[in-house]
């Protein structure tokens, strides 16, 4: 079930998550997806790509890494995986490590599988895979599990400030 938030009234507002508000407050056109998220599913990408019909090409996992001790943000298609050496070297870091999963959640503010690059309680630095310009729009999570918001990758790199990198892998 699709809606569109720009046309959500403030007092909507209030009650979508930290990334929605974001993006709302930012003027930016996406569109919000929810789908029932089942606990047990194995991979919460690949769950949120089946449950709204969209190829896993489209579809972005955000995660967090440890470059040389400082945490960073990678936004990958869930068909692949991050490429630990290509995200430190996108950064001009030397060595990059998958960052402590409470220290993700505790710094981004979201909960993990709902971790998004958007609304961030600590802003990060972000690298989106580069992939993503072959596509009008992605999906990334809305800031839960079972919400995903739909959006151009030109306005999610905008938002975030984020690099563009082949810092995915098949």
């Amino acid at each position: 079930m699709a809606k569109n938030a720009t046309k959500k009234t403030k007092k909507q507002q209030s009650g979508g998550t930290p990334a929605t508000v974001a993006l709302t407050s930012a003027g930016t056109p996406f569109t919000l997806h929810a789908y029932d998220h089942d606990p047990a599913s194995p991979s919460y990408g690949e769950e949120a790509a089946e449950a709204l019909g969209v190829s896993p090409e489209r579809v972005f996992k955000t995660l967090v890494a440890d470059v040389d001790g400082a945490l960073t943000v990678a936004v990958v298609p869930v068909a692949g995986q991050l490429d630990l050496k290509a995200l430190a070297s996108a950064v001009g870091g030397k060595r990059a490590t998958m960052a402590d999963p409470a220290a993700a959640e505790r710094t981004t503010g979201y909960v993990r599988g709902g971790i998004s690059p958007l609304g961030q309680r600590k802003r990060l630095p972000t690298v989106l895979d580069s992939s993503a310009a072959a596509h009008e729009t992605i999906c990334v999570s809305a800031g839960r599990r079972g919400l995903e918001v739909e959006l151009s990758p030109t306005d999610l790199a905008t938002l975030t400030s984020a690099t563009l990198a082949p810092i995915g892998r098949a």
